[in-house]
């Protein structure tokens, strides 16, 4: 997986049919979608860059904004591993060098299906960074999306998700 679609519960297949015409005018004419275990949720993988795939979504969104109404936010994944602090640790080792020496982070954690400690995660993983901590308007996010046992890893920039709540609000 390298995206994953959050929608409203009971309209994975309205979304479905969103994602997909967004993705094949994208121009990935057969992505992956699967539907999740968890309402509300789908996975994807496509062959198109997930940056590029945001960006044409919130430039759809200021162009036309009615276009989208089943995909709530679009978060690319670049990695995936077990849900174990390890690996998830070795994961993030990975990535890192995307943030600057002067960038500011903020971890962020969501989790569905699992009983992990988000504190005790954050204060793991901040142990990989010098980098000053801005939880409010950081150059960079660490996104930890734990699914029950499997987990997806990104490093993003602030504005590297797409959400329809927040594009719609900006296009005003």
């Amino acid at each position: 997986m390298n995206l994953f679609i959050t929608c409203a519960r009971n309209l994975e297949s309205e979304t479905e049919n969103e994602i997909r015409k967004i993705l094949n005018e994208s121009g990935d004419q057969k992505p992956e979608i699967y539907k999740s275990d968890m309402r509300g949720i789908l996975f994807i993988n496509t062959n198109i860059e997930t940056s590029k795939i945001i960006d044409y979504v919130k430039g759809k969104i200021s162009d036309e904004p009615w276009s989208v109404r089943y995909c709530l936010r679009i978060i690319p994944i670049q990695l995936e591993c077990d849900t174990d602090m390890e690996k998830i640790k070795q994961n993030i080792q990975k990535l890192k060098s995307a943030i600057q020496k002067n960038d500011s982070y903020r971890i962020t954690i969501e989790k569905r299906n699992s009983d992990i400690s988000s504190q005790e995660m954050i204060t793991e993983i901040a142990t990989l960074f010098s980098n000053k901590v801005s939880l409010d308007v950081p150059d960079w996010v660490v996104l930890i999306e734990i699914f029950g046992n499997k987990t997806g890893i990104s490093i993003l920039k602030n504005d590297g998700i797409f959400s329809l709540e927040k594009s719609k609000r900006e296009s005003e």
